[in-house]
């Protein structure tokens, strides 16, 4: 059964990626908006668990505000999707003019310094589509990927990046991955990471909207042991065709404490930059799974919000 359940995903994905890129704008547009109106209406699990990270989100909501804000989210998740199947067929001009972030000079000015950076983003807008306009910016960047099921949808999503200018390095199962990005940033170079959530043991525990979360430390380690600039970015929608987006003022390394300790105090810069960014833009924030603590663990709920746990601090 499983290994029909991997085929079937396997074969939706090919799909999206062989035939929706052929699909006139406005049809596949319209088309993806339909699928986000049923699903929301469909009332799944993932809208529930949306709707419901939103209400932390926006405690001060009606529950219509809340219905309301989870169907926005739906579309600009399915529009993710759409822009994402589309994207290997476009032109670098238009990946250039699809995307404008706000306070970009100060990428420029970390490249141009020869210390490289690392671009730490939240689930927000297409992380993707900021990738590839980096790329035609004139910075190739390493990246890294969760292994996914079945392993050629992995090496789809792979190939995906790639074709869009990335150097994509796999989480697990592949070589000292954080000793290659390391690497690349000591030789001036960038990374880009998606880091606004990781529920594994080695992760840091975070007080991201005044609630315990947890996320992976790999960025901040990366910058603070290469003395990269750690620069937060978040993405946006705002009704036009063009993704907004800003890069934010470096996160620097605390000057006091154990590098676990320094870590774990830039990782919460970035869940503050991320939790403000998510505050303004919650419609932007596609986060479909569970990611407060409390929700996994009702026991770890009142563990010092606000400050790293024991084992984080280590």
């Amino acid at each position: 059964m499983s290994g029909l359940s991997d085929q079937v995903t396997y074969g939706a994905y090919a799909a999206g990626w062989g035939a929706v890129k052929r699909l006139p704008e406005s049809v596949a547009n319209g088309l993806f908006r339909r699928i986000a109106e049923l699903a929301w209406k469909r009332r799944g699990k993932g809208v529930l668990r949306l709707e419901s990270n939103l209400r932390r989100v926006r405690p001060e909501a009606t529950e219509a505000e809340i219905a309301e804000l989870g169907r926005l989210g739906m579309r600009n998740y399915l529009r993710y999707w759409c822009e994402s199947f589309r994207m290997p067929v476009w032109s670098r001009e238009r990946i250039a003019a699809s995307f404008e972030p706000e306070f970009v000079e100060r990428l420029d000015e970390a490249m141009a310094s020869g210390r490289g950076a690392v671009l730490a983003l939240p689930h927000m807008g297409n992380w993707d589509l900021a990738g590839a306009w980096v790329v035609v910016r004139g910075y190739p960047f390493s990246t890294v990927a969760e292994r996914l099921k079945p392993e050629k949808l992995y090496d789809r999503f792979v190939a995906y990046r790639e074709g869009l200018g990335m150097e994509v390095l796999p989480l697990t199962g592949g070589a000292n991955t954080l000793a290659t990005l390391a690497k690349r940033l000591r030789a001036g170079g960038l990374v880009c990471l998606v880091g606004d959530r990781d529920l594994s043991a080695s992760g840091v525990d975070v007080s991201f909207l005044g609630e315990a979360a947890r996320m992976p430390a790999g960025p901040a380690v990366l910058a603070a042991q290469t003395g990269a600039a750690l620069l937060p970015v978040t993405l946006w929608y705002d009704g036009t065709p063009v993704m907004k987006g800003r890069v934010h003022e470096e996160v620097p390394v605390p000057a006091e404490g154990s590098k676990r300790e320094k870590a774990a105090a830039m990782t919460q810069a970035l869940a503050d930059v991320w939790s403000e960014g998510v505050r303004e833009h919650p419609g932007d924030w596609h986060m479909l799974q569970r990611f407060w603590l409390a929700d996994l663990d009702p026991d770890r709920a009142p563990a010092a919000v606000g400050q790293p746990t024991a084992e984080a601090s280590r």
